[in-house]
């Protein structure tokens, strides 16, 4: 693989880099990894290597057809890559774990970074995934789905328009658009898209989407940016930008010697960073840094608005009819969208009000279904959700009925049962069927059924 001359050259001389062994690193196949679900994901892949900076990170010994797995469509791992896992260890360092955070996950889809996030935080904290390009969000959607929480909330917007939320997040993490070198092992292609000049266009990008978001941010805050790109342009020099305009200060995450990451530190600011380099980890190329907010802002101001969020519109009779399908009804409030139920963490709807009055919201929580004479039309997100109760009525089914019910074909069981019902592989749901005595109705979303046999 040829890789471009000028990227090697600005790279020769810093800390960790050896040209020789970096360039033949490019001529391997990329490792294959996936992370966990922390519920869902118990006990897969016992016999595989773990991925040693993430809880639930795995290597595979190959790469396989993962939609022909039905534990993939069940939300029970995440295909992601290995270095960007090491958001774990920032979290961390965050404090991420801590009860009641306010986070945004600025740059989300398709969605590795915000299941990620979402596994760490505490179930009482909030996550706002956001994707500004509207192509992109259904996929982040789904990915949110399929991983089944209720406090999380999707949105379709510009960095610029978080603004509006003065000092309300704890966290921020900015996985940023960049030039992709560090993709090239993945995507050869991309080498013939770098470019000097593209570096610089997204370094401009980069400052200019960390200076929207920045207001969003409150004082002792954390921010975390990241890139797959090795150009220090787009790493380090975003790390002294930061420090200079914004009062910023790094923060050190720990690290183990054994697993190859090379720190590094700024120039002016002399704050961390971390890089991953192939030839020295069983990863692709990565940066990572974090920062704490030491100005602006001292309280968490938040816009008044007169919207509700339409909980009193959800009757006593619909809330008696959701409550038997949750595990603990009592830890969630519904809403109302349309003829849709809606169910969010109690403890965080004064923060969908604010976020209904400031933001173009896509998804919110997990989705119920519709109640219809006093019986509930659940819908698919109830089925991924972590929520549901094990009470519900289901099938366990072999690969082969798996499979065609996630091609949305016909299928067979033999019950006398009537009714709503899981489909389960492995224990796990997949979704709804409604059975009808001489036949059985298959509910997989249509736009998610697989194609290939």
């Amino acid at each position: 693989m040829q890789l471009p001359e000028h990227l090697l050259d600005e790279l020769t001389g810093k800390t960790g880099f050896d040209r020789t062994q970096f360039t033949d690193a490019h001529d391997h196949a990329a490792p294959t990894s996936v992370r966990l679900h922390p519920v869902k994901g118990i006990g897969l892949f016992a016999d595989m290597t773990g991925v040693p900076w993430c809880d639930g990170g795995k290597y595979l010994p190959e790469r396989p057809v993962f939609t022909l797995d039905p534990l993939f469509h069940a939300g029970a791992y995440y295909v992601q890559e290995a270095s960007s896992m090491f958001l774990h260890r920032a979290l961390i360092a965050a404090n991420a774990t801590a009860p009641g955070l306010r986070v945004l996950d600025l740059c989300a889809a398709p969605g590795g970074k915000s299941t990620l996030l979402q596994s760490l935080l505490s179930p009482e904290s909030i996550l706002v995934s956001n994707e500004v390009i509207k192509t992109r969000v259904n996929i982040l959607a789904e990915n949110i789905s399929k991983w089944g929480a209720a406090n999380v909330v999707v949105t379709n917007n510009d960095p610029r328009d978080f603004q509006r939320l003065e000092s309300y997040f704890d966290l921020v993490v900015v996985d940023a658009p960049c030039s992709g070198s560090g993709l090239f092992r993945k995507d050869p292609e991309a080498i013939n898209e770098w470019s000097e000049a593209n570096v610089v266009l997204c370094s401009q990008r980069q400052q200019r989407i960390l200076a929207d978001v920045m207001p969003a941010l409150k004082e002792g805050g954390i921010l975390i940016y990241s890139t797959c790109s090795y150009s220090p342009e787009e790493d380090e020099a975003i790390g002294d930008w930061l420090c200079a305009e914004f009062g910023m200060t790094g923060l050190q995450v720990p690290i183990e010697e054994a697993w190859g990451i090379v720190e590094t530190v700024s120039e002016k600011h002399k704050a961390p960073g971390y890089r991953f380099y192939p030839d020295k980890l069983k990863g692709e190329g990565f940066f990572i840094a974090a920062f704490r907010k030491t100005s602006g802002g001292e309280t968490v101001k938040t816009p008044g608005t007169k919207h509700k969020t339409g909980s009193d519109s959800v009757s006593k009779k619909e809330r008696e009819v959701l409550r038997p399908f949750l595990r603990e009804p009592d830890r969630y409030f519904f809403i109302r969208q349309q003829d849709q139920l809606i169910t969010l963490p109690a403890s965080r709807e004064d923060d969908l009000r604010i976020l209904q009055s400031s933001l173009y919201i896509r998804k919110a929580g997990v989705r119920m279904g519709t109640v219809i004479r006093e019986e509930l039309v659940p819908e698919h997100e109830l089925a991924m959700s972590t929520l549901i109760h094990e009470t519900v009525p289901g099938f366990d089914v072999d690969e082969t009925t798996a499979l065609d019910y996630l091609r949305r074909e016909a299928i067979r069981i033999d019950t006398e049962f009537k009714g709503w019902a899981l489909i389960r592989y492995a224990g796990l749901p997949l979704g709804w069927i409604k059975m009808l005595g001489n036949r059985i109705n298959n509910y997989y979303p249509a736009s998610w059924r697989i194609l290939n046999k």
